[in-house]
């Protein structure tokens, strides 16, 4: 993706890849949904990180600003662009970057329901792409930072990006099984 997106192309990035996201997971049998293959995660385990993942960037969204500014401090440097910030996140991950701590799921077993799995992902990027249209104006996702476990401190259009990307990303490995 080219350049700098406005909040409303982001919020229609965000709406696309989590309906890709639920549609793809909806149609995976449970067997396959729930099995943890050796050293990785079962999908059962993705959802559940992208509903930490998801339910935390939501936070950074839906707190007053004066304490997003109070707790993260100001940006002092503009967006990168989205294209920039994927690098940035590959060149963490090709680094020995990994999840952490909360953002570890743990195992998930097949007494879980999947389809509330998928619903409560689903409601957690609603309320996302929700709180960005209703509290933010385009111009402050510029003006505000938020921390990433990864990426250190991000600006919220960054932060928006990450979420787009890293939910595909999710979902290219979901696939790559």
């Amino acid at each position: 993706m080219p350049g700098i997106l406005s909040k409303e192309e982001i919020i229609q990035q965000l709406e696309t890849v989590s309906s890709q996201f639920t549609g793809f997971c909806s149609g995976i049998k449970d067997e396959l949904f729930f099995y943890q293959p050796t050293g990785k995660w079962s999908i059962a385990q993705n959802v559940k990180h992208l509903i930490t993942s998801t339910d935390t960037t939501r936070l950074a969204f839906s707190l007053p600003k004066f304490l997003v500014r109070l707790y993260a401090g100001k940006p002092n440097r503009p967006s990168r662009t989205y294209d920039e910030l994927v690098e940035k996140y590959k060149l963490k991950l090709e680094k020995g970057g990994r999840a952490s701590g909360r953002f570890i799921p743990n195992p998930v077993t097949a007494k879980a329901n999947k389809e509330k799995m998928i619903q409560t992902f689903s409601k957690a990027m609603q309320q996302l792409t929700a709180s960005i249209n209703k509290k933010w104006q385009d111009p402050q996702l510029e003006k505000y930072i938020a921390p990433h476990p990864l990426l250190g401190k991000i600006t919220l259009r960054e932060l928006c990006y990450f979420t787009i990307y890293h939910t595909q990303h999710h979902l290219n490995t979901i696939k790559s099984r």
